[in-house]
């Protein structure tokens, strides 16, 4: 696998089904000045070319135009012609060539030139350590992220958020973590400031009496009673409940039938069901409407009728008895704006829409706005319709094989959905004419295409596959030869459906904000939902928006259907679009970064670079890099990593690039330029770590005489040999 594309197909997640801005992506000319396209292997480099490159790079570092140069004051000896020289290993490198060079003392041999000391008494002074670096560093990224974040805090408004779960897989960095504040709250996860103020009881005996709307809830796990409009029921509690020990079970209450009807929702249980154990209350109620399915959600009406023990009155007993007598109104009062739906997927997925446009409205224009509220309007079928398509590979399906027991007429609730937009419903010979008709061929079997194929009478050279099949009956269809297929083809799959791009794209947009990744989808609150997972209550108070508009949303959007492209032109081998792909990213990555908020700069350290075009499009870039050096196209590949060291001043990655840069300029056979390259690596505070030591190796292997005298400090410990311990363990043995 080429370096970078595991990266890149991360940063993708599960790949878009439709990709808007796909055709004029491909179709507009990049603005870039490489021409990757042409065939040209050398990148356009001529042998004179070659030698004018390595001139200009050799001109550039000669007139000190280093990165992270360093100043020193301190001067050394030449031992050969004894002049007084500056302390900089390039001067005195160049002072020793020279003077070797005029021939004077010839008698001193390069082994006595290594044993010189040329290191000044000054340099202690002017020199870095790798720990001075890294503390320098730590330093310079505290002050710029407490300095970006008191920017932002003048410019965005704070806002709450009121989540129960924060997914652990999000890629949000431990520096993000000090702009975003959790604020802990044992008692409830819903925000308090914005719920109504609710009269606290003086007396136990105040709540008597008092009516109680809400639902039952887990139908599938109860007795199949026959339910009636105003059918008492009683509650009761259920210790043993294997998935929630603070489950409360709803009981008919009519004599001699005591069938479990369903529960009380999770949330409500869990305020309720300490009251009931602890002061033996007893509730009541009844049915207030009947459901249109037998598993959906049940209105109901309880108030608490009697308490079994009596309790002396102490004020500390009172206040734990107001404060989960408080958090119950809380969660009823919830519950009105969003009652539970009858499926937890359907629930999950309301609670992600409202969420996102609750916190982000300001990245959606009024028509989108509209368009995802108008979900909640939808019927309940139809909302349990479109959850369990938009989970599925689609975007095209046969209704004769959607089949869900929870769902009772899937034929009304794709009516519904093809109403509002959210799907296209093609049931009629003319609609599948216009378009669609490659989509629905590839939902027949081989069987069913060899059938219609047989019919026209038309037989495939090239072979029985499937993508045979349907390409000669789409070839065939588009030269007018079979004016009967779509008839055929719609007598053999009955109606069929699509998801909209409408729809796909703007959920799409709701779950990547929602989850700030590609890689996560509603499976993840399956785990929640199963017990699986539990996270703390909690209150998130984000004082940081990651898109500060919508410009940077869609900016952000448009990077990442060309990091799909350029990931499914690697899968197809399709180089002419890789080289394409190459091409966009290269003219787009710094016209990008132009548009960005003014406290988000390349030069100060910035905590949400990774959720900008720029920086997808630099992983294009440098997957690019890594198509084209496997290509032997160095020269390209040279371009690229230069342009994103001049562009990137700040990234972790730098240590990356100048490695590869290096290795690339030896391949061309630029030695001096490679090795110039590699040294002044070394002098940046960005390369760390494993590319640092990489880095060094090279300036060791590279820089022997004559190209270099003195030998660098760092070379006893890159030659170090690291012992190497194992350790077994008895079950092992």
């Amino acid at each position: 696998m080429l370096t970078g594309r595991e990266s890149l197909i991360r940063l993708i997640g599960h790949r878009r089904r439709f990709l808007p801005n796909r055709q004029s992506l491909l179709s507009t000319p990049a603005q870039s000045s490489l021409n990757l396209c042409n065939g040209d292997t050398t990148g356009g480099f001529a042998a004179e070319g070659s030698s004018q490159h390595e001139n200009e790079v050799s001109e550039n570092f000669k007139s000190g135009e280093r990165v992270g140069k360093m100043s020193t004051s301190g001067s050394v000896a030449c031992p050969v012609c004894g002049s007084s020289i500056r302390d900089e290993d390039y001067v005195i490198n160049s002072h020793l060539n020279a003077c070797l060079a005029r021939g004077t003392k010839r008698k001193l041999t390069q082994q006595t030139l290594l044993q010189l000391n040329f290191c000044s008494a000054s340099n202690d002074k002017t020199s870095y350590s790798d720990s001075d670096l890294k503390t320098n560093l730590e330093e310079n990224a505290i002050h710029n992220l407490s300095n970006s974040a008191a920017t932002e805090e003048k410019h965005n408004e704070q806002f709450e958020s009121p989540l129960n779960f924060l997914s652990t897989e999000s890629p949000i960095s431990d520096e993000n973590k000090s702009n975003i504040k959790f604020k802990a709250d044992s008692s409830s996860s819903f925000n308090k400031d914005k719920m109504p103020k609710f009269k606290a009881v003086t007396s136990i005996d105040d709540i008597f009496g008092l009516t109680l709307d809400t639902f039952i809830v887990g139908r599938r796990f109860g007795d199949e009673a026959e339910l009636n409009l105003g059918m008492m029921i009683t509650l009761q509690r259920d210790p043993n409940n294997v998935k929630d020990p603070n489950a409360i079970k709803v009981l008919s209450a009519y004599s001699g039938t005591c069938k479990v009807l369903g529960f009380l929702p999770q949330g409500l249980a869990h305020y309720l069901s300490p009251l009931i154990d602890k002061y033996c209350l007893s509730f009541q109620g009844c049915v207030t409407s009947l459901p249109k399915h037998s598993l959906d959600v049940i209105p109901i009406q309880i108030k608490c009728e009697k308490r079994m023990l009596v309790i002396e009155k102490e004020d500390d007993e009172l206040n734990i008895f107001n404060s989960l007598w408080e958090n119950i109104l809380i969660v009823i009062e919830s519950s009105k704006n969003v009652p539970p739906c009858g499926a937890k997927y359907q629930q999950n997925f309301s609670l992600l829409t409202q969420e996102v446009l609750r916190s982000n409205s300001h990245l959606f224009s009024d028509d989108e706005i509209i368009f995802l509220e108008s979900f909640a309007s939808l019927s309940n079928d139809s909302q349990k319709l479109f959850v369990r398509l938009h989970t599925r590979k689609g975007p095209w399906f046969r209704m004769s094989n959607i089949c869900y027991p929870e769902i009772l007429d899937s034929q009304e609730a794709a009516k519904g959905l093809s109403a509002t937009g959210y799907i296209h419903l093609f049931d009629s010979v003319k609609m599948l004419r216009k378009s669609g008709m490659e989509e629905v061929l590839n939902l027949l079997t081989v069987s069913e295409l060899r059938a219609i194929s047989s019919t026209l009478k038309k037989k495939s050279k090239n072979g029985t596959r499937k993508q045979d099949l349907v390409a000669l009956l789409l070839y065939s269809y588009k030269d007018g030869l079979c004016p009967l297929l779509p008839k055929l083809v719609l007598d053999m799959t009955g109606p069929c459906i699509c998801i909209s791009s409408t729809a796909e794209s703007l959920f799409w947009r709701v779950q990547r904000l929602f989850f700030l990744n590609g890689e996560q989808d509603l499976s993840a609150f399956l785990l929640v939902d199963l017990g699986r997972v539990k996270y703390p209550t909690y209150n998130c108070i984000i004082s940081d928006r990651i898109f500060s508009n919508r410009s940077g949303l869609l900016a952000y959007e448009k990077a990442i259907e060309v990091a799909q492209i350029m990931d499914e032109s690697l899968d197809e081998s399709n180089s002419d679009l890789v080289l394409r792909c190459i091409e966009i990213s290269d003219s787009l990555i710094f016209s990008s970064s132009a548009e960005r908020s003014p406290s988000l700069t390349f030069k100060s350290v910035d905590t949400f670079s990774c959720f900008s075009a720029s920086w997808v499009y630099s992983k294009v870039v440098l997957l690019g890099v890594s198509f084209l050096e496997h290509e032997r196209r160095y020269h390209d590949a040279i371009i690229l990593l230069k342009r994103l060291l001049n562009g990137f001043t700040c990234d972790g990655r730098r240590g990356y690039w100048t490695l590869r840069l290096s290795i690339d300029l030896e391949h061309i056979g630029l030695i001096e330029e490679s090795l110039l390259i590699a040294e002044n690596g070394l002098l940046d505070p960005w390369v760390r770590a494993g590319s640092r030591m990489a880095l060094q190796r090279r300036v060791l292997r590279l820089g022997k005489p004559p190209r270099r005298w003195k030998v660098p400090s760092y070379s006893v410990s890159i030659k170090r040999k690291i012992t190497e311990h194992r350790f077994m363990f008895k079950e092992d043995l």
